[in-house]
Parts: structure tokens; C-alpha cells; sequence
């Protein structure tokens, strides 16, 4: 066996690799262990109440920390967090729960809570993300509907979302 190159981190993947022992003609890649994945149907529960239910998204929250950023797949490329269902129904009272406990802001997320100090520098610098697509195909424009937000909603007009 010869001694691992360039090509094998590539192909094991340098963020995979626990421990690489070489010796005189061996090397031996070990794959991390983590822990396991959550359960299918915890996920999808958990993403499916965050669209509407504040107290069981925290109840759920409390029971399983893992859960808060947790994806669920839809199909067809449709991933779904439950920050991701809160941001598309307005529902800022669960986007904040899930915010304050650690979940990753995302823009959607901001256009819905009226964060303009947020959208406003992404849509100068990627002029597109007025177009951009959030859980369900739904764009960046009715999240800020969703929320009420005037202000993300008047700028992403001005900017041409329709």
C-alpha cells in the first residue's frame, strides 16, 4: 500500500479523517463516528408545528436541543427548518424562540423580522436575491408580506420584486 497523497484527502475528505497512520507501505484512513442522526419523524413534526405553534416548538425544543436546526427534505430539493417555516408564515414570536436559542439567521428569516440593516447590503451586493427561493419555492418578497414588514417589502420593490 502506498502513503496517502493529495487524492485521498480529496477523496476521504480532510473533515472526515480522524486519524491517518503511515508506516512502511500502509496507510489507514479512519472515517469519524458522530452522533447518530435524529429520527425522520421528529424532524418533520418539529418543522411541521414551527409553522404555527409556538409553545410545542419550545416544548419540542426543550426535549431535543439537536432539533433547532434541524432540515426536513420535502423532495425535489425542498429543505425546510423550522426557523424556515416560522419566516414564511410570519410568525416572529416562534422566528425569535428559535433565533434566541441559536438558529442561523438566514435572509428570508431577516426580510420577515423587518431586519432591512440585513437584506438591504445582501441585495446590493447579489442584486438576484430579490428572486431568491426559500422553503417551498416561496420568494424572498412574501416573506417580508408574511411579516408585516413595510420597510424590507417597500425596499425589495423599489429594487424590482414583484
Amino acid at each position: 500500500m502506498r502513503a496517502p497523497g493529495r487524492r485521498d484527502f480529496v477523496t476521504v475528505g480532510v473533515g472526515s479523517l480522524v486519524s491517518m497512520t503511515v508506516g512502511p507501505g500502509r496507510a489507514v484512513a479512519t472515517a469519524q463516528e458522530g452522533p447518530p442522526a435524529l429520527p425522520a419523524e421528529q424532524v418533520s413534526e418539529f418543522v411541521r408545528v414551527a409553522h404555527a405553534d409556538l409553545d410545542l416548538t419550545a416544548r419540542m425544543l426543550d426535549e431535543e436541543p439537536a432539533l433547532l436546526n434541524a432540515t426536513w427534505d420535502w423532495g425535489a430539493g425542498d429543505f425546510e427548518t423550522a426557523l424556515g417555516a416560522a419566516s414564511h408564515m410570519g410568525h416572529r414570536e416562534i422566528a425569535g424562540v428559535l433565533l434566541a436559542r441559536g438558529a442561523r439567521l438566514d435572509l428570508f428569516c431577516a426580510a420577515m423580522m423587518g431586519m432591512l440593516d440585513v437584506v438591504r447590503p445582501v441585495v446590493d451586493a447579489y442584486p438576484g436575491a430579490i428572486d431568491w427561493l426559500g422553503p417551498h419555492g416561496i420568494p424572498l418578497l412574501r416573506h417580508a408580506v408574511a411579516g408585516e414588514s413595510d420597510e424590507v417589502v417597500d425596499f425589495l420593490r423599489s429594487k424590482g420584486a414583484v
